[in-house]
């Protein structure tokens, strides 16, 4: 970093260096980094480009810039990633949220909440399998006060960073740790969602740097076709209760017609496959009728 700078030159210098250590989308790291070091977002981001990047925040600014050069993912370097209008945090125990995720939590609760109240009267369970940060089941709780959110994970520091996140945005849920719908034998659960690992096993190897080496491989392969954790839950269906009333899934690219087979074939008349805004279809879901 040069002396006297402005932060717009910074931010110009460290994209461009970004951008020749061959970083995915270094204009937006930058931005996100250059954001988290100074403190700033929104308007007073922007009215501070011109003015002498602070002494004090070089050192900061160095640092995150090389860390994102080595390939560490920009959010697990700051800590945060905003889901659904509301920051979470996360870390190397949890695979970071991504942004088509959020419609996958729209399905659910459009089509949960069109379902038919139950003759109990009780309030719905709406479980979430694999929570990982605990964006999927703090989100829903949030969006849906009048169900029961219940979330679960295999990993204990996965749950760890759900739990700070349940206190830090002040949403009581309940917690499971187990794998997939083991800790649920037994017990009812009206509403199923996951976001499992689904990629195959081979095509690892091929992913970007920062989520092959950073993010929780347990969180992103789903077995030789991607498609094992899928078979998993619904065998493990009759561990449960009853049947959920509505299952929701989130899938690779070209898994959606498997999937949704899986899903007609455990009893659901109901399919919906919902596409994400690039026009990849990513999520399934199923109403039992």
């Amino acid at each position: 970093m040069q002396p006297q700078q402005s932060i717009r030159e910074a931010y110009v210098e460290a994209s461009s260096f970004l951008r020749q250590q061959q970083v995915m989308e270094p204009e937006s790291n930058t931005k996100l980094l250059l954001e988290w070091v100074l403190g700033l977002s929104g308007a007073a981001y922007y009215m501070a480009l011109p003015d002498p990047f602070p002494a004090d925040k070089r050192e900061a600014w160095e640092n995150v810039v090389n860390r994102k050069a080595q390939g560490e993912p920009a959010q697990y370097i700051i800590g945060e990633q905003e889901f659904y209008g509301e920051l979470f945090h996360v870390n190397p125990s949890v695979l970071i949220p991504r942004p088509e995720t959020e419609l996958l939590v729209e399905a659910v609760v459009k089509y949960g909440q069109s379902l038919p109240a139950r003759e109990d009267r009780q309030p719905r369970i709406c479980v979430d399998i694999g929570t990982g940060s605990g964006a999927i089941a703090l989100t829903i709780a949030r969006l849906c006060p009048q169900w029961q959110v219940v979330a679960s994970d295999i990993s204990p520091d996965a749950l760890q960073v759900a739990q700070h996140n349940s206190r830090q945005q002040g949403i009581e849920i309940g917690w499971q740790q187990g794998n997939l719908l083991e800790p649920f034998a037994g017990s009812r659960v009206d509403i199923l969602v996951s976001n499992p690992p689904y990629i195959p096993d081979e095509d690892i190897a091929g992913l970007q740097p920062e989520v092959r080496e950073h993010e929780p491989l347990t969180a992103l392969a789903g077995g030789p076709d991607g498609l094992g954790p899928y078979r998993i839950m619904i065998s493990q269906f009759s561990l449960l209760a009853s049947m959920p009333e509505l299952i929701a899934f989130e899938l690779g690219q070209g898994q959606a017609p498997d999937v949704a087979e899986m899903v007609r074939a455990a009893g659901y008349g109901h399919i919906h496959i919902i596409k994400d805004l690039a026009g990849i279809e990513r999520h399934v879901i199923g109403i039992l009728i």
